[in-house]
Protein backbone atom coordinates (compact mmCIF):
# COMPACT_ATOMS: atom_id res chain seq x y z
CA UNK A 1 0.00 0.00 0.00
CA UNK A 2 1.46 2.95 -0.82
CA UNK A 3 1.50 6.53 1.07
CA UNK A 4 0.44 9.85 -0.42
CA UNK A 5 2.11 12.85 1.60
CA UNK A 6 -0.22 15.93 1.51
CA UNK A 7 0.10 19.42 3.30
CA UNK A 8 -2.88 21.55 3.96
CA UNK A 9 -2.21 25.52 3.58
CA UNK A 10 -3.98 28.57 3.19
CA UNK A 11 -4.89 31.68 5.38
CA UNK A 12 -6.14 32.00 9.28
CA UNK A 13 -9.50 30.74 9.67
CA UNK A 14 -9.78 28.97 6.52
CA UNK A 15 -10.69 25.85 8.21
CA UNK A 16 -7.32 24.04 7.87
CA UNK A 17 -7.56 22.35 11.25
CA UNK A 18 -11.86 21.54 10.93
CA UNK A 19 -10.93 19.85 7.56
CA UNK A 20 -8.52 17.76 8.78
CA UNK A 21 -10.65 16.73 11.77
CA UNK A 22 -13.37 15.87 9.11
CA UNK A 23 -11.04 13.63 7.29
CA UNK A 24 -10.17 11.46 10.03
CA UNK A 25 -13.65 11.68 12.09
CA UNK A 26 -15.59 10.60 9.09
CA UNK A 27 -13.47 8.21 7.51
CA UNK A 28 -13.32 6.27 11.04
CA UNK A 29 -9.63 7.35 11.83
CA UNK A 30 -10.08 8.45 15.41
CA UNK A 31 -9.57 6.33 18.12
CA UNK A 32 -12.28 5.16 21.15
CA UNK A 33 -10.09 7.15 23.69
CA UNK A 34 -9.46 9.97 21.19
CA UNK A 35 -13.54 10.23 20.39
CA UNK A 36 -14.14 9.95 24.34
CA UNK A 37 -12.21 12.97 25.26
CA UNK A 38 -13.71 15.48 22.60
CA UNK A 39 -17.19 13.99 23.65
CA UNK A 40 -16.11 15.15 27.12
CA UNK A 41 -15.09 18.21 26.14
CA UNK A 42 -17.91 18.79 23.74
CA UNK A 43 -20.28 18.16 26.94
CA UNK A 44 -18.24 20.94 29.20
CA UNK A 45 -18.93 23.26 26.52
CA UNK A 46 -22.49 22.47 26.10
CA UNK A 47 -22.13 22.30 22.19
CA UNK A 48 -23.86 20.53 19.73
CA UNK A 49 -21.13 19.26 17.34
CA UNK A 50 -17.86 17.73 18.03
CA UNK A 51 -14.68 20.51 17.34
CA UNK A 52 -12.88 18.78 15.07
CA UNK A 53 -9.88 21.57 15.03
CA UNK A 54 -9.24 19.92 18.51
CA UNK A 55 -7.80 16.62 16.43
CA UNK A 56 -5.14 18.43 15.15
CA UNK A 57 -4.43 21.23 17.56
CA UNK A 58 -1.91 20.23 19.73
CA UNK A 59 -0.61 22.42 22.03
CA UNK A 60 -2.61 24.02 24.92
CA UNK A 61 -0.71 28.18 23.76
CA UNK A 62 -2.19 27.39 20.01
CA UNK A 63 -6.15 26.18 21.47
CA UNK A 64 -6.60 28.87 24.06
CA UNK A 65 -5.87 31.63 21.20
CA UNK A 66 -7.83 29.72 18.88
CA UNK A 67 -5.06 29.22 15.40
CA UNK A 68 -2.61 26.78 14.72
CA UNK A 69 1.08 27.54 15.21
CA UNK A 70 3.00 25.20 14.66
CA UNK A 71 3.18 22.28 11.95
CA UNK A 72 1.00 19.58 13.15
CA UNK A 73 0.91 16.16 11.29
CA UNK A 74 -1.43 13.53 11.58
CA UNK A 75 -1.46 9.75 10.03
CA UNK A 76 -4.50 7.42 8.69
CA UNK A 77 -5.10 4.65 6.27
CA UNK A 78 -7.93 3.87 4.14
CA UNK A 79 -8.50 0.34 2.31
CA UNK A 80 -6.86 1.95 -0.93
CA UNK A 81 -4.09 4.39 0.66
CA UNK A 82 -1.98 5.70 3.75
CA UNK A 83 -2.26 9.38 4.11
CA UNK A 84 0.34 11.70 5.98
CA UNK A 85 -0.98 15.38 6.91
CA UNK A 86 0.84 18.25 7.66
CA UNK A 87 -1.02 21.29 8.86
CA UNK A 88 0.39 24.26 8.15
CA UNK A 89 0.07 27.61 10.32
CA UNK A 90 -1.93 30.13 8.19
CA UNK A 91 -0.27 33.59 9.63
CA UNK A 92 2.26 35.17 7.10
CA UNK A 93 4.90 35.11 10.40
CA UNK A 94 4.47 31.77 10.13
CA UNK A 95 5.53 31.33 6.59
CA UNK A 96 8.71 28.89 7.65
CA UNK A 97 6.40 26.23 9.04
CA UNK A 98 4.78 26.30 5.95
CA UNK A 99 7.97 25.72 4.15
CA UNK A 100 8.99 23.26 6.13
CA UNK A 101 5.92 21.07 5.74
CA UNK A 102 5.74 21.65 2.47
CA UNK A 103 9.49 20.14 1.28
CA UNK A 104 8.09 16.51 1.88
CA UNK A 105 4.44 16.65 0.45
CA UNK A 106 3.26 15.10 -2.59
CA UNK A 107 0.14 17.03 -2.57
CA UNK A 108 -0.84 20.51 -1.29
CA UNK A 109 -4.52 21.21 -0.74
CA UNK A 110 -5.00 25.05 -0.87
CA UNK A 111 -7.90 26.25 1.66
CA UNK A 112 -10.04 29.13 0.58
CA UNK A 113 -12.91 30.58 2.83
CA UNK A 114 -15.62 30.94 -0.03
CA UNK A 115 -16.06 34.07 2.00
CA UNK A 116 -13.37 35.78 1.22
CA UNK A 117 -11.78 34.59 -2.20
CA UNK A 118 -8.21 34.41 -3.49
CA UNK A 119 -6.23 36.44 -1.13
CA UNK A 120 -2.01 37.06 -0.65
CA UNK A 121 -1.79 33.97 1.32
CA UNK A 122 -3.41 32.29 -1.38
CA UNK A 123 -0.88 33.24 -3.54
CA UNK A 124 2.09 33.11 -1.14
CA UNK A 125 1.37 29.51 -0.46
CA UNK A 126 1.08 28.40 -3.49
CA UNK A 127 3.95 29.97 -4.77
CA UNK A 128 6.00 28.47 -2.09
CA UNK A 129 4.68 24.64 -2.06
CA UNK A 130 5.09 24.81 -6.51
CA UNK A 131 9.19 26.16 -5.39
CA UNK A 132 9.30 23.13 -3.48
CA UNK A 133 8.35 20.93 -6.44
CA UNK A 134 4.60 20.01 -5.36
CA UNK A 135 2.61 18.98 -8.51
CA UNK A 136 -0.81 17.91 -7.54
CA UNK A 137 -2.65 20.73 -6.24
CA UNK A 138 -6.26 21.05 -4.44
CA UNK A 139 -8.17 24.05 -4.87
CA UNK A 140 -10.65 23.00 -1.45
CA UNK A 141 -13.17 26.03 -1.85
CA UNK A 142 -14.32 26.02 1.70
CA UNK A 143 -16.92 27.45 4.03
CA UNK A 144 -19.53 26.81 0.91
CA UNK A 145 -23.06 26.68 3.52
CA UNK A 146 -22.00 30.07 4.23
CA UNK A 147 -22.83 31.57 1.20
CA UNK A 148 -25.79 29.38 0.48
CA UNK A 149 -23.76 26.54 -1.54
CA UNK A 150 -23.86 28.99 -4.53
CA UNK A 151 -22.38 27.56 -7.71
CA UNK A 152 -21.86 31.21 -8.83
CA UNK A 153 -19.12 32.25 -5.59
CA UNK A 154 -17.35 28.65 -6.40
CA UNK A 155 -16.74 29.40 -10.11
CA UNK A 156 -15.98 33.24 -9.54
CA UNK A 157 -12.84 31.93 -7.07
CA UNK A 158 -11.74 28.52 -9.72
CA UNK A 159 -11.16 31.21 -12.39
CA UNK A 160 -9.60 33.63 -9.73
CA UNK A 161 -7.26 30.69 -9.38
CA UNK A 162 -6.88 29.50 -12.45
CA UNK A 163 -4.92 32.71 -13.38
CA UNK A 164 -2.17 31.88 -10.53
CA UNK A 165 -2.42 28.34 -11.95
CA UNK A 166 -1.26 29.25 -15.30
CA UNK A 167 1.21 31.91 -14.16
CA UNK A 168 2.90 28.89 -12.18
CA UNK A 169 2.17 26.53 -14.60
CA UNK A 170 0.49 24.50 -12.50
CA UNK A 171 0.09 21.07 -14.23
CA UNK A 172 -2.67 19.23 -12.30
CA UNK A 173 -5.13 21.01 -10.07
CA UNK A 174 -8.33 19.97 -8.83
CA UNK A 175 -11.41 22.19 -7.56
CA UNK A 176 -13.74 21.14 -5.02
CA UNK A 177 -16.62 22.61 -3.41
CA UNK A 178 -16.63 21.69 0.45
CA UNK A 179 -17.79 22.49 3.82
CA UNK A 180 -15.30 21.29 6.24
CA UNK A 181 -18.03 22.08 9.52
CA UNK A 182 -20.64 20.03 8.08
CA UNK A 183 -19.21 17.20 5.92
CA UNK A 184 -20.03 18.14 2.48
CA UNK A 185 -17.55 16.96 -0.13
CA UNK A 186 -15.11 15.77 2.75
CA UNK A 187 -15.30 12.38 2.79
CA UNK A 188 -18.60 11.75 1.49
CA UNK A 189 -20.49 13.93 -1.70
CA UNK A 190 -22.32 16.70 -0.71
CA UNK A 191 -26.30 16.25 -1.00
CA UNK A 192 -26.37 20.25 -0.34
CA UNK A 193 -24.24 20.42 -3.82
CA UNK A 194 -26.33 18.86 -6.31
CA UNK A 195 -24.49 21.21 -8.96
CA UNK A 196 -21.36 19.54 -8.86
CA UNK A 197 -20.56 16.30 -10.26
CA UNK A 198 -16.98 15.39 -9.13
CA UNK A 199 -14.93 13.66 -6.55
CA UNK A 200 -15.30 14.21 -3.07
CA UNK A 201 -12.00 14.96 -1.36
CA UNK A 202 -11.12 11.87 -0.33
CA UNK A 203 -11.98 10.31 -3.31
CA UNK A 204 -9.48 12.23 -5.26
CA UNK A 205 -7.03 12.13 -2.70
CA UNK A 206 -7.27 7.94 -2.66
CA UNK A 207 -6.78 8.07 -6.44
CA UNK A 208 -4.34 10.68 -7.51
CA UNK A 209 -0.80 9.39 -8.54
CA UNK A 210 1.77 9.16 -6.05
CA UNK A 211 5.42 10.60 -7.53
CA UNK A 212 8.70 8.50 -7.16
CA UNK A 213 10.30 10.12 -3.97
CA UNK A 214 13.32 10.55 -6.04
CA UNK A 215 15.75 10.12 -9.02
CA UNK A 216 16.13 6.29 -8.96
CA UNK A 217 18.83 7.10 -11.79
CA UNK A 218 21.50 9.17 -10.09
CA UNK A 219 21.93 6.98 -6.80
CA UNK A 220 22.46 9.48 -3.64
CA UNK A 221 24.04 8.73 0.29
CA UNK A 222 25.58 11.11 2.52
CA UNK A 223 27.58 10.08 5.80
CA UNK A 224 25.65 11.34 8.46
CA UNK A 225 27.21 9.14 10.81
CA UNK A 226 30.99 7.12 10.96
CA UNK A 227 30.02 4.20 13.29
CA UNK A 228 33.82 3.00 14.53
CA UNK A 229 32.80 0.83 18.11
CA UNK A 230 36.94 -0.22 18.78
CA UNK A 231 36.01 -3.05 20.86
CA UNK A 232 38.12 -6.31 20.93
CA UNK A 233 34.91 -7.93 18.90
CA UNK A 234 35.34 -5.18 16.40
CA UNK A 235 39.01 -3.56 16.13
CA UNK A 236 38.44 -2.53 12.84
CA UNK A 237 35.39 -2.04 12.08
CA UNK A 238 34.56 1.75 10.35
CA UNK A 239 30.71 1.86 8.69
CA UNK A 240 28.94 4.75 7.18
CA UNK A 241 25.33 5.74 8.66
CA UNK A 242 22.96 7.33 6.49
CA UNK A 243 20.04 7.75 4.63
CA UNK A 244 20.12 6.89 0.69
CA UNK A 245 18.32 10.12 -0.46
CA UNK A 246 17.98 8.18 -3.73
CA UNK A 247 18.55 5.35 -6.22
CA UNK A 248 20.19 1.88 -5.33
CA UNK A 249 23.30 0.69 -3.73
CA UNK A 250 24.52 -2.71 -3.88
CA UNK A 251 27.18 -4.69 -2.98
CA UNK A 252 30.26 -4.77 -4.95
CA UNK A 253 29.19 -1.00 -6.33
CA UNK A 254 32.21 0.67 -7.69
CA UNK A 255 31.96 4.18 -5.35
CA UNK A 256 33.39 7.64 -5.66
CA UNK A 257 33.76 9.59 -2.37
CA UNK A 258 32.77 13.08 -2.62
CA UNK A 259 34.31 15.76 -2.67
CA UNK A 260 37.33 13.86 -2.07
CA UNK A 261 36.53 12.32 -5.68
CA UNK A 262 38.66 8.90 -3.98
CA UNK A 263 37.15 5.45 -5.45
CA UNK A 264 36.55 2.59 -3.98
CA UNK A 265 34.08 -0.68 -3.53
CA UNK A 266 30.46 -1.37 -1.52
CA UNK A 267 32.10 -4.17 0.90
CA UNK A 268 28.40 -4.62 2.61
CA UNK A 269 25.63 -3.03 3.45
CA UNK A 270 23.52 -3.31 6.61
CA UNK A 271 19.82 -2.64 7.34
CA UNK A 272 18.48 -2.76 10.58
CA UNK A 273 22.06 -4.84 11.46
CA UNK A 274 21.66 -7.44 8.73
CA UNK A 275 23.58 -7.88 5.93
CA UNK A 276 22.00 -7.33 2.78
CA UNK A 277 22.76 -7.49 -1.54
CA UNK A 278 20.92 -4.19 -2.25
CA UNK A 279 19.13 -1.41 -0.83
CA UNK A 280 16.87 1.47 -2.25
CA UNK A 281 15.60 5.37 -1.28
CA UNK A 282 14.93 6.35 1.32
CA UNK A 283 16.18 3.73 3.74
CA UNK A 284 18.39 4.12 6.22
CA UNK A 285 21.44 1.68 5.86
CA UNK A 286 25.18 1.58 6.75
CA UNK A 287 27.95 0.82 4.15
CA UNK A 288 31.03 -0.58 4.75
CA UNK A 289 34.17 0.40 2.01
CA UNK A 290 36.60 -1.92 1.15
CA UNK A 291 39.39 0.25 0.91
CA UNK A 292 40.90 2.26 3.77
CA UNK A 293 39.76 5.79 2.53
CA UNK A 294 39.16 8.97 4.27
CA UNK A 295 35.24 9.76 4.82
CA UNK A 296 34.32 12.20 7.05
CA UNK A 297 30.42 13.31 8.21
CA UNK A 298 28.59 14.92 5.46
CA UNK A 299 30.66 12.76 2.64
CA UNK A 300 28.72 11.94 -0.61
CA UNK A 301 29.26 8.38 -1.85
CA UNK A 302 28.17 7.75 -5.27
CA UNK A 303 28.32 5.16 -7.81
CA UNK A 304 31.09 6.12 -10.38
CA UNK A 305 28.79 6.46 -13.26
CA UNK A 306 26.41 9.27 -11.06
CA UNK A 307 27.11 12.50 -11.63
CA UNK A 308 26.47 14.95 -8.79
CA UNK A 309 27.17 18.89 -8.57
CA UNK A 310 30.57 19.43 -6.92
CA UNK A 311 30.25 22.98 -6.19
CA UNK A 312 31.59 25.99 -4.20
CA UNK A 313 29.26 28.36 -6.55
CA UNK A 314 25.59 27.88 -6.98
CA UNK A 315 22.39 30.07 -7.71
CA UNK A 316 19.49 29.29 -5.37
CA UNK A 317 15.56 30.28 -4.58
CA UNK A 318 15.55 31.25 -0.44
CA UNK A 319 12.45 31.88 1.60
CA UNK A 320 13.96 34.54 4.30
CA UNK A 321 13.13 33.84 7.50
CA UNK A 322 14.72 36.08 9.97
CA UNK A 323 13.77 39.65 10.71
CA UNK A 324 17.28 40.90 10.08
CA UNK A 325 17.04 41.35 6.05
CA UNK A 326 19.54 39.86 3.94
CA UNK A 327 22.09 41.58 2.00
CA UNK A 328 25.14 40.94 -0.78
CA UNK A 329 28.17 40.11 1.50
CA UNK A 330 26.14 38.73 4.59
CA UNK A 331 28.46 35.44 5.96
CA UNK A 332 26.26 32.57 7.30
CA UNK A 333 26.65 28.85 7.16
CA UNK A 334 24.84 26.26 4.51
CA UNK A 335 23.61 23.33 6.26
CA UNK A 336 22.91 20.79 3.51
CA UNK A 337 21.71 17.35 6.00
CA UNK A 338 24.48 16.76 7.66
CA UNK A 339 27.37 18.63 6.07
CA UNK A 340 28.14 22.49 7.04
CA UNK A 341 29.77 24.88 5.79
CA UNK A 342 30.77 28.27 5.76
CA UNK A 343 29.42 30.86 3.08
CA UNK A 344 28.22 34.15 2.05
CA UNK A 345 25.93 35.86 -0.27
CA UNK A 346 27.33 37.47 -2.77
CA UNK A 347 24.66 38.87 -4.80
CA UNK A 348 20.84 39.09 -4.35
CA UNK A 349 19.96 38.34 -7.97
CA UNK A 350 16.07 39.53 -8.38
CA UNK A 351 12.71 38.88 -5.49
CA UNK A 352 9.39 37.68 -6.67
CA UNK A 353 6.49 39.74 -6.34
CA UNK A 354 3.45 38.12 -4.44
CA UNK A 355 1.36 39.96 -6.57
CA UNK A 356 2.30 39.18 -9.85
CA UNK A 357 4.50 36.58 -9.72
CA UNK A 358 7.16 38.19 -11.71
CA UNK A 359 10.77 38.59 -10.90
CA UNK A 360 12.07 41.97 -9.51
CA UNK A 361 15.36 43.85 -8.97
CA UNK A 362 16.37 44.35 -4.91
CA UNK A 363 19.26 44.85 -2.64
CA UNK A 364 17.87 43.11 0.07
CA UNK A 365 15.15 40.11 1.25
CA UNK A 366 12.94 41.19 3.94
CA UNK A 367 10.86 38.46 6.75
CA UNK A 368 9.11 36.04 4.06
CA UNK A 369 10.87 37.34 0.51
CA UNK A 370 11.39 34.92 -2.01
CA UNK A 371 14.74 35.56 -3.39
CA UNK A 372 16.69 34.25 -6.11
CA UNK A 373 20.74 34.75 -4.99
CA UNK A 374 24.22 33.65 -5.80
CA UNK A 375 26.12 31.67 -3.02
CA UNK A 376 29.92 31.43 -2.58
CA UNK A 377 31.34 28.18 0.33
CA UNK A 378 34.50 27.79 1.52
CA UNK A 379 34.41 24.10 0.89
CA UNK A 380 32.88 22.39 -1.93
CA UNK A 381 28.99 21.03 -1.63
CA UNK A 382 27.33 17.54 -3.53
CA UNK A 383 24.12 18.60 -4.49
CA UNK A 384 21.54 18.28 -7.31
CA UNK A 385 19.31 20.38 -8.47
CA UNK A 386 15.97 20.90 -6.77
CA UNK A 387 13.81 20.34 -10.26
CA UNK A 388 15.73 17.15 -10.21
CA UNK A 389 15.84 15.79 -6.56
CA UNK A 390 14.07 17.52 -3.86
CA UNK A 391 16.03 15.47 -1.46
CA UNK A 392 19.66 16.72 -2.53
CA UNK A 393 19.01 20.01 -3.79
CA UNK A 394 17.26 21.68 -0.43
CA UNK A 395 19.31 23.08 2.44
CA UNK A 396 18.84 25.77 5.11
CA UNK A 397 21.13 28.80 5.50
CA UNK A 398 22.09 28.93 9.61
CA UNK A 399 23.39 32.10 11.58
CA UNK A 400 27.44 31.31 12.83
CA UNK A 401 26.76 33.06 16.12
CA UNK A 402 23.35 32.10 17.22
CA UNK A 403 22.47 29.13 15.11
CA UNK A 404 18.95 30.21 14.61
CA UNK A 405 17.72 29.17 10.87
CA UNK A 406 17.56 32.14 8.78
CA UNK A 407 16.33 31.05 5.21
CA UNK A 408 14.96 27.48 3.51
CA UNK A 409 17.13 26.84 0.12
CA UNK A 410 16.30 25.30 -2.87
CA UNK A 411 19.48 24.35 -5.47
CA UNK A 412 18.58 26.57 -8.37
CA UNK A 413 21.43 25.70 -11.18
CA UNK A 414 25.19 24.99 -10.68
CA UNK A 415 25.55 25.85 -14.36
CA UNK A 416 24.16 29.55 -14.92
CA UNK A 417 23.17 28.48 -18.73
CA UNK A 418 20.90 26.16 -17.52
CA UNK A 419 19.60 27.96 -14.98
CA UNK A 420 17.92 30.76 -17.83
CA UNK A 421 16.17 27.87 -19.54
CA UNK A 422 12.64 27.84 -19.43
CA UNK A 423 10.54 24.86 -19.62
CA UNK A 424 7.16 25.07 -20.48
CA UNK A 425 4.54 23.54 -19.07
CA UNK A 426 0.74 23.05 -20.35
CA UNK A 427 -1.81 23.78 -17.33
CA UNK A 428 -4.47 21.34 -16.59
CA UNK A 429 -7.55 22.51 -14.69
CA UNK A 430 -10.05 20.22 -13.74
CA UNK A 431 -13.49 21.06 -11.89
Amino acid sequence: MDILRFITCGSVDDGKSTLIGRLLYDSDSVSLDVLATLEKKRSATNSTDVDLALLTDGLKAEREQGITIDVAHKYFTTPRRKFIITDAPGHVQYTRNMVTGASNADLAIVLVDARQGVIEQTRRHTLLASLLGIRQFVLAINKLDLVGYDEAVFQKIVADYQEIAEQLKLAHVVAIPLSALHGDNVVKRSKHIGWYHGPSLLEHLESVPVPADANPHEPRFQVQYVIRPQTEELPDYRGYAGRIQSGTYSVGDRVRVWPSGLETVIDVIEVDQRAVASATAPQGVVLSLRDDVDVSRGDTIVPITAHPAVVRELEATLCWMDERPLRAGRKLLVQHHAAVVKASVTTILQKTDIETFESQGTDEAKLNDIVRVRLKTALPLVVDEYRQNRATGAFILVDEQTGATLAAGLVAATDPEYFTQEVPVEPIFSI
